[in-house]
């Protein structure tokens, strides 16, 4: 034994087992109670708040309650009670949030907490609407894709143009003086490298025809490639036709969100009787229109580029210079820029971009004029009865058609009763309520309707023009005719998709999209009343329209009138005649040089002075077409064509045929 030995530690007591069992049921009640306040699975901690069960401290780790010792279960009471207080503020937190999606406001000092406890039975949470993008909108230029069924009606339109306006092209309709003028002139800027084979006055801005001059160049035969050289430029015409439906089709269907709308403007587009007789015709105004809507399909691009925006005032400018009649498009395509570009980084450079793009190729024109001195006339002298003698002036020319007038287009003789509600009246009243009901639609919501505001006001400009009482001709209702065309399509389209409420009707309401504009098309192609594809004739049969009437070849009677001079006049006879017959006459051999239409005869100083000296007895010939005897006396109000006329009177007739209204003669003056 040692001196000093140590005395033995006593035992442990071990706790009293009534105390241990009232310690456990405490925490299991408490953990109870904390369970039921909570859903099953919001009990623990979000995996990302929640440390990684490796990486969490020793003190962390709890004991079973069958190990622990005293202190280890007092330790444990304290951490209990700290997640009781932690879960009351989890908990208010989430109230607190719950309160601010009710419309209260939300304390943001308070901390928030994803795994908030919810009500199972309220079902999943409700989220947010998301912010959907819209599925069109003009301004932001949001187009819905064209689709495999927009593609098929694409086609469709683009053939349909081709068989209306190609079938019985160079039959009908007849050879037109305006058709013969701009021929007339493609062939000066061919063969002589000028704008005119007489003095060019500016009576029109000269980039139509030299697209023509430039068409005819690199063709085989130039001008006789198609027969003669009106033949040729109305091919030419086919093809604008052709580029005129895809770009219609594409600037309707933007503005408008909807194929359907494009395939009906599509549609009057190519069959309407007033639209297939103007558009085969050589006019300056298909050219134009051809321009207009390129520059329109430029502003409606999906995104407003530099060079959409420079391209599109590049096509408004030679749609300019082409006609000038195209001014009165131009505030629908500056308004249309104005909204695409309004709020973009580069608003103030596009915008500025824009008209000056447009003014290149009139700053060119006046550039000519000016450098040929022919910019203003002599004396600064606008006297409209007392014009310039020494040279014309483009800017004379201007004030002078500016100031033309005539009667009233509403009265009983005017075009709209003679010519053109006689060709389709249909279009033209349906195509004016369509376009009151477009700027209607389009002023009462400019925001969401900029698609029918640009298409009402694009129809209301041009109208404004042809009503506002100054000269008008008979083609000049030609670039109206697609803008009226865009506004029966989208005033169709809106008709058909503003109903049928009710999830039934929107079932059945997609076949009558499409049924009920195939059952009207059908009705105006069968209608003899319309003349689509059929119409009564003088002697009350139904037929065949005579634009697709292979019998009818109104331009065959002029061919033979052509054949009757070149066999019996000599090729030196100074002969008046229309402008019809210019390039026939002085491009194939024989040549006829001394064969000048009655309007430079009495105009031109050149012809007028030198060559027949105002004197009916150096006329050998007069060649009449339909109506150039009414075009005569309509020029001869100041007397310039009496000794014209007084030839006329002193000839014989001797060659004469006629077809239907239609009347051509030939006079050999004594």
């Amino acid at each position: 034994m040692s001196d000093n030995p140590t005395p033995p530690r006593p035992a442990p007591e071990p706790a009293p087992v009534a105390a241990q069992d009232q310690s456990t049921r405490r925490d299991k009640q408490t953990r109870q109670d904390r369970q039921d306040r909570q859903p099953q699975r919001d009990r623990q901690t979000p995996p990302d708040r929640q440390p990684p069960r490796d990486r969490q401290p020793q003190r962390d780790r709890q004991t079973p309650p069958d190990r622990q010792t005293p202190q280890d279960k007092s330790a444990a009471q304290g951490k209990n009670a700290a997640r009781d207080r932690s879960a009351t503020k989890d908990k208010g937190a989430a109230q607190d949030k719950s309160a601010t999606k009710d419309g209260a406001p939300q304390d943001k000092s308070a901390p928030q907490d994803k795994s908030a406890p919810r009500d199972k039975s309220a079902g999943p949470p409700a989220r947010p609407p998301r912010r959907r993008r819209p599925r069109f909108s003009v301004e932001r230029g949001w187009f819905p894709p064209l689709g495999s069924k927009g593609k098929v009606a694409l086609v469709v339109s683009v053939l349909t143009g081709l068989l209306t306006h190609g079938y019985h092209l160079f039959r009908y309709p007849l050879y037109l003086t305006d058709e013969g003028i701009y021929m007339q002139r493609a062939w000066s800027v061919l063969r002589e490298t000028s704008l005119s084979p007489y003095t060019y006055d500016y009576d029109h801005a000269p980039l139509g025809w030299i697209t023509l001059a430039g068409w005819v160049f690199p063709l085989p035969k130039q001008f006789e490639t198609f027969g003669n050289a009106i033949n040729t430029g109305r091919f030419l015409m086919l093809l604008v036709h052709l580029v005129s439906v895809y770009l219609l089709f594409e600037i309707t269907r933007r503005l408008s969100g909807s194929v359907l709308a494009a395939t009906i403007a599509a549609f009057l587009f190519n069959v309407s009787p007033i639209a297939v007789y103007f558009q085969r015709q050589v006019l300056l105004d298909n050219l134009m229109i051809l321009w207009l809507l390129l520059s329109l399909f430029m502003l409606l691009r999906r995104e407003v580029t530099i060079r959409s925006v420079f391209g599109g005032g590049m096509a408004l400018g030679i749609a300019l210079i082409t006609k000038e009649n195209a001014i009165f498009f131009v505030p629908s395509f500056m308004y249309l820029l104005y909204r695409r570009v309004k709020g973009s980084a580069s608003h103030r450079f596009t915008s500025t971009l824009w008209p000056f793009a447009a003014f290149a190729p009139i700053g060119a024109y006046v550039t000519y004029a000016l450098l040929k001195n022919e910019l203003l006339p002599s004396g600064f002298d606008f006297d409209l009865n007392n014009p310039p003698a020494d040279h014309v002036s483009l800017l004379y020319t201007l004030w002078w058609q500016l100031n033309r007038s005539q009667g009233t287009l509403f009265s009983h003789t005017g075009l709209l009763q003679t010519s053109w509600l006689v060709r389709d009246k249909y279009l033209l009243i349906a195509g004016v309520c369509a376009m009151l009901i477009s700027l209607w639609i389009g002023m009462h919501d400019r925001k969401r309707n900029l698609g029918f505001l640009i298409s009402g006001t694009l129809a209301f400009g041009y109208a404004f023009y042809l009503v506002r009482g100054s000269v008008v001709l008979d083609f000049y209702v030609t670039p109206l005719i697609p803008m009226l065309a865009i506004n029966v399509g989208m005033v169709i389209d809106r008709m058909l998709t503003g109903s049928f409420a009710n999830r039934f009707m929107r079932g059945a309401h997609s076949m009558t999209r499409v049924a009920l504009p195939s059952f009207v098309a059908l009705l105006l192609l069968a209608s003899p009343a319309s003349g689509y594809l059929v119409h009564t004739n003088t002697e009350g049969h139904t037929q065949i329209a005579d634009q697709y009437q292979s019998k009818i070849n109104l331009t065959g009677i002029q061919h033979a009138q052509i054949a009757w001079v070149r066999k019996h006049v000599p090729p030196n006879s100074r002969i008046i005649m229309d402008d019809d017959l210019w390039g026939d006459l002085h491009d194939v051999r024989p040549f006829y040089p001394y064969a000048h239409s009655h309007w430079n005869a009495s105009s031109d100083p050149d012809v007028r002075d030198k060559l027949f000296k105002k004197k009916w007895q150096n006329v050998d010939y007069i060649i009449m077409s339909n109506k150039m005897r009414k075009s005569m006396d309509t020029n001869n109000s100041d007397g310039r064509e009496n000794w014209i006329l007084q030839a006329l009177r002193n000839s014989t007739r001797v060659w004469s045929q006629t077809q239907g209204n239609i009347k051509l003669e030939i006079y050999r003056v004594q």
